[in-house]
């Protein structure tokens, strides 16, 4: 293991949840994840097809220093070394592309690329991923699929997403995930649309991976 991956492995184990944030306006996006933060989670992803996704990276890098801020839904390495330049501080791909791993690791940012089945868990692993995102969870079966991926694949940090909410979070944990990525449960789109901000901060307070174990 890298000292890149055991730092990484290590925030991923304290803190637990990701907060992904995707949306069609950048100060909104802010303002969601801003909302993340006050709700205590330290993990922000903005996905790279949100509105200038770039700026609201570099708007909360200024805003929240304590926070690890990253992208996700990164396609390409030019669309990685955009994130980066930006400030991304981690970063999470939908698929498996060995390029993404070597332009990540030249700038010492972990890349987690996505997989679903065994062989491409493994592949995505052998290639350095810093983890696996296992994507889209719910497509094969929740947290039974995680259940039956850790006696064979132990060895590497699983990340589920497309699929965990609050509630189930912490059945993903018990399974065996080191981590959980959190995207639409997050902010339910009523709520958003209402602007119930302190509703949604106490919601995610209220469901903090502290309240998992």
């Amino acid at each position: 293991m890298t000292p890149l991956q055991q730092r990484w492995f290590a925030q991923l184990q304290q803190h637990q949840a990701i907060a992904i944030i995707r949306t069609a306006d950048w100060q909104q996006g802010v303002k969601m994840a801003a909302i993340a933060i006050a709700g205590g989670l330290h993990l922000i992803e903005i996905t790279w097809n949100s509105d200038q996704a770039g700026r609201i990276i570099e708007t909360l890098r200024e805003k929240f220093p304590s926070a690890l801020i990253g992208a996700g839904t990164i396609l390409t390495p030019a669309d990685l070394k955009e994130a980066i330049a930006s400030g991304a501080s981690f970063a999470f791909s939908p698929h498996s592309d060995r390029d993404l791993v070597k332009v990540a690791h030249l700038r010492d940012v972990p890349m987690v690329l996505g997989a679903l089945t065994p062989s491409e868990i493994y592949q995505a692993w052998r290639w350095g991923s810093d983890g696996v995102k296992v994507f889209p969870i719910k497509a094969v079966g929740g947290t039974a699929f995680i259940h039956c991926l850790r006696p064979a694949l132990a060895e590497i940090p699983l990340i589920p997403t497309g699929g965990v909410t609050l509630k189930n979070a912490p059945e993903f944990i018990q399974a065996g995930a080191i981590a959980v990525g959190l995207s639409s449960d997050l902010f339910p789109e009523t709520m958003v649309q209402r602007a119930e901000w302190p509703q949604l901060t106490q919601r995610i307070r209220r469901h903090h991976p502290s309240q998992w174990r």
